[in-house]
């Protein structure tokens, strides 16, 4: 075969094979169709279990059974994901109408995942049974190949409600997702009724049926007023909160009591709730909790949160509303495939694609009633009319040399061959003409139907033919007609299966949490070498400063109330609430300051630690490696954000030296070669914390700052250098941006 090189440009064939590739997750695997609201894997898991006759009154099987075969048949993907089909559709709470009956570990509201599928069995719910798979044999749906079109699957499930709004659904495609909340079958149903009732009603007044959004969670829809916009556009946030009870114990303590969870909170969110409270007493955000407990059961949630007498119980829910997920939002896009193509739709449009697909089911459905009914009239009008001959149809049976030529005499007439007993016999025989089904249904037909009840019977059968034609016609030549017929289907499912709605929908103002004000006393702050922290008692921190001044590198009194900054050698300002840190005694191990700022000791170190509050009394002397140096006011420290830059820095340079300006008259400071500088405070400049600063010293060739020492007026201080002390006063003081000189060789 001759080779062909097709030229064509690149972006070109990305861009089609990335449609191809993006219409193909859209449509075949992560979006519902608005028709029957069901994935494709839903779809071939449901229909699998179908033709597996695994009925709701049926016994169980296995789910890796239903897995493999799904898998084998009609979906050739991950065995998990198939398996996360049927279990989320067995879990109530999850969906409002759990579709598949699960026997066995099928997880829970908590996280707990299901056991492992060759575990749990599973079967059709009843519902599904008798409401979605139930017309497949009446040739309601097209039917179309499956992936090796060695099967056939149904395009879409003939599906007898707004199933799309009442079990919602989840899933992110190709550059868009769907999120649809669950609702109420009762209601739905009764705007669908309504919508058949009158076409024209808008979202507005299809909004009297449809409340809201009905989670299986239960919990509380607080921004009634937006709904009707969410409905219009078909994406918004609805707004949930759990429902919270109070408790009173004979201690006098108030239990705050969950039974209602937000819909979001399915899942490992109940336990990220726990922590979260915890983290408000933790984080000193509340004083008022004395215990935690999650005590749901099969029975439901309840979640206590034991509080103390005097507790402001509204304030305090407030703020679980404010600092955890007990209010959350759930942000709707009724995004689905309507007539093959992805579509964000209305409540409107939503329940008008339910409706045109029920007439569509209900005309297909009553035209194969209608041919079946028309064939059982033929075949029932021809044995009445043998039964009225039946002596010369013995004859003509008795005179056939096999069954061709009877049948040829039943229905053509041709009497050639046939032995009769008389000209007249022959002669009436070639006027019975039956049609070809009832000279099949006359030759097949037992002598016993010639009993006189047989006969009975039969005509009485066929009286109800009649009726049921009669019947169909007027359903398909009337959709008046069709569309009570439906509607009587729906108001036979709510009875059945409708329930009260779970979800309140109220308009509650935003939740607004009033923080107690904390007396405000001084503590001491201490951090070890190690950069853990913690504060102390102000009178514990007076009688011990010998021992701080060991043991720990960074220590001084500021306000509970007040905020700690930390300078960092990378020229960073870390800001962060003293009482953010634990309150303990003088040898307890504190927190890493990494836990309550935004600094990272894995990739820098800390220089200066100090009250925010001091700063603004005093100024700050910055000195890096590199001998730059300035001073700033300590005013210019004093911000709200918990990470600002406090300098300035050159490439390679960084900051080894931050100190508080107080009585200091010079400054020293020493190279890693050995060369020391002394000269006065006043020689550096005042700037602002974007600048560089000036140079303290010139430096030798690979010789940066390594140390920074300060002496008061008449101070004596002694240092090492290279095992020999060095009195600091002894060195001259000289001008800033000297070389220095080396008081010891070394």
């Amino acid at each position: 075969m001759e080779e062909r090189i097709i030229k064509t440009e690149y972006s070109e064939v990305m861009q089609k094979n990335f449609i191809d590739y993006a219409m193909s997750v859209i449509v075949a695997r992560a979006l519902p169709d608005v028709r029957d609201g069901l994935k494709p894997v839903q779809r071939r898991t449901l229909y699998d279990m179908s033709e597996l006759g695994l009925r709701y009154d049926r016994p169980y099987r296995k789910s890796a059974r239903i897995v493999g075969d799904t898998m084998g048949k009609y979906h050739p993907h991950g065995d998990s994901s198939i398996y996360d089909c049927p279990v989320v559709m067995a879990q109530d709470f999850k969906k409002m109408l759990p579709l598949v009956d699960g026997h066995g570990n099928f997880g829970n509201i908590e996280g707990d995942g299901a056991a492992a599928m060759r575990y749990t069995e599973a079967r059709l719910a009843r519902i599904t049974q008798e409401n979605f798979l139930a017309d497949l044999d009446k040739d309601v749906v097209d039917f179309i190949p499956n992936f090796d079109e060695t099967e056939r699957e149904p395009e879409v499930l003939p599906v007898r409600i707004p199933h799309f709004l009442v079990n919602g659904s989840e899933g992110i495609a190709v550059g868009m997702a769907t999120s649809t909340p669950p609702h109420n079958l009762a209601e739905v149903i009764d705007a669908e009724i309504a919508l058949m009732k009158d076409p024209e009603l808008s979202v507005h007044q299809l909004m009297k049926y449809v409340k809201g959004p009905d989670f299986p969670t239960g919990g509380i829809v607080v921004n009634a007023d937006d709904l009707e916009q969410i409905y219009e556009t078909g994406s918004g946030k609805i707004r949930i909160r759990g429902r919270v009870t109070t408790e009173n114990e004979k201690n006098g303590h108030i239990r705050l009591v969950i039974t209602e969870i937000p819909y979001t909170m399915i899942g490992a969110g109940i336990g990220k709730f726990l922590e979260d409270i915890a983290a408000l007493a933790e984080n000193k955000l509340t004083t008022d909790i004395i215990d935690i407990s999650n005590q749901s059961s099969k029975e439901g949630v309840r979640i206590v949160v034991e509080l103390k007498k005097d507790t402001d119980v509204e304030n305090f829910t407030n703020l679980l509303y404010k600092k955890t997920k007990l209010e959350d939002s759930f942000g709707a896009n009724m995004l689905a495939i309507s007539k093959g193509r992805p579509e964000v739709m209305d409540l409107r449009q939503i329940l008008q694609a339910s409706i045109d697909f029920q007439f569509e089911i209900a005309t297909r459905k009553y035209q194969t009633l209608l041919t079946k009914e028309q064939e059982k009239k033929e075949v029932q009008e021809g044995l009445i009319k043998a039964c009225n001959v039946i002596d010369l149809v013995i004859e003509i049976l008795r005179g056939s040399r096999d069954r061709a030529m009877a049948k040829n005499c039943l229905v053509n007439g041709v009497t050639d061959g046939i032995r009769f007993k008389t000209r007249e016999s022959a002669a009436m025989a070639a006027q019975l003409l039956f049609t070809e089904r009832q000279a099949d249904a006359i030759l097949e037909m037992r002598l016993y139907k010639l009993i006189g009840l047989e006969l009975e019977a039969l005509l009485k059968e066929h009286e109800d033919t009649v009726a049921n034609i009669y019947r169909y016609e007027d359903i398909l030549s009337d959709r008046n007609s069709m569309s009570l017929v439906i509607q009587q289907e729906l108001l036979d499912i709510k009875k059945q299966y409708g329930r009260a709605r779970l979800t309140s929908i109220e308009n509650q103002a935003e939740a607004v949490f009033v923080a107690k004000a904390m007396e405000e006393i001084d503590v001491g702050f201490v951090m070890d070498r190690f950069g853990y922290a913690k504060t102390i008692d102000a009178g514990t921190f007076e009688k011990n400063k010998e021992a701080l001044e060991t043991d720990f590198r960074f220590h001084f009194i500021c306000k509970n109330t007040g905020k700690i900054v930390l300078f960092s050698d990378t020229g960073q300002l870390y800001t962060f609430r003293a009482a953010d840190l634990p309150q303990g005694k003088l040898r307890d191990k504190g927190v890493p300051v990494d836990n309550v700022s935004n600094f990272d000791s894995s990739k820098e170190r800390i220089v200066q630690a100090a009250s925010q509050s001091d700063l603004n009394l005093y100024r700050l002397m910055f000195v890096t490696k590199l001998a730059n140096m300035k001073i700033v006011d300590g005013g210019e420290f004093d911000v709200s954000k918990r990470t600002v830059a406090a300098t300035k820095l050159m490439d390679g340079d960084e900051v080894i030296d931050v100190t508080i300006l107080r009585e200091q008259q010079t400054v020293i400071l020493a190279t890693e070669n050995g060369y020391f500088l002394r000269f006065a405070v006043s020689e550096v400049p005042e700037k602002k914390k974007g600048a560089v600063g000036v140079r303290g010293m010139k430096l030798g060739r690979d010789d940066v700052v390594r140390e920074v020492y300060y002496l008061t007026e008449g101070e004596e201080r002694m240092v090492e250098v290279n095992g020999i002390g060095l009195p600091l006063s002894s060195i001259r003081i000289a001008g800033r941006d000297g070389k220095g000189s080396r008081p010891i060789k070394g």
